[in-house]
């Protein structure tokens, strides 16, 4: 028996205050701006009509936010996995990017450019975010083998989902698209098929 298509349309939180300010979040949380309040609003209404199984957000608040305010109407619970969530960006936390530019300046460049080489004072390396990342996917796929998911999560773990999906390696985390806050991807899975509808696309905010 041939499974239908599962479709999961992607996006990334809104805008939120340390996002503003440069400050790294990370496991830690700020507010939903005015602005990633609003997107996240004009996202709702651009996927208002789509029919949605499941929703799956990150457990941290600016996702749970974001989830509530692209749902809209729609009475399906938020459903969360800890795999959604951000990089632990460890001892930088909190922290604005000059800052950590300064007192880490060869890990805040492997970061950056080096993607591969990171490795993370009391956090995450990008292998974990990808390892976790491919275990809720495979997760996924048995629990809901078709219909349409709502997932809700933050930049570097869809950063890790392109990198998965096209088999890359982690030297190319940061390859295109960026991904800017409520930017909606489309992933199509068909087996073990797995194609991008759109890519980090901002239309409804234009």
């Amino acid at each position: 028996m041939k499974n239908g298509m599962l479709t999961l349309y992607i996006i990334r939180h809104g805008e939120t205050e340390w996002n503003k300010e440069k400050r790294m979040q990370g496991r830690l949380d700020s507010d939903l701006t005015e602005k990633g309040r609003s997107d996240a609003g004009l996202l709702g209404e651009r996927i208002k009509d789509i029919d949605f199984k499941r929703i799956v957000s990150s457990p941290s608040k600016r996702t749970i936010y974001t989830a509530e305010l692209v749902r809209w109407a729609r009475e399906i619970p938020i459903e969360t996995d800890e795999r959604l969530m951000e990089i632990d960006l460890g001892e930088w936390q909190g922290k604005v990017e000059s800052e950590i530019r300064e007192h880490y300046p060869a890990e805040f460049d492997a970061y950056w450019n080096r993607p591969e080489s990171y490795e993370s004072a009391g956090g995450e390396s990008f292998y974990d975010v990808a390892n976790r990342v491919a275990s809720f996917l495979e997760d996924l796929q048995k629990t809901s083998s078709e219909g349409n998911v709502l997932i809700v999560t933050h930049a570097v773990a869809v950063k890790a989902l392109y990198m998965l999906c096209r088999n890359a390696a982690v030297e190319h985390i940061w390859d295109p698209p960026f991904i800017h806050g409520t930017s909606l991807t489309i992933l199509q899975i068909d087996q073990d098929r797995k194609e991008f509808l759109l890519e980090g696309c901002m239309a409804h905010c234009e």
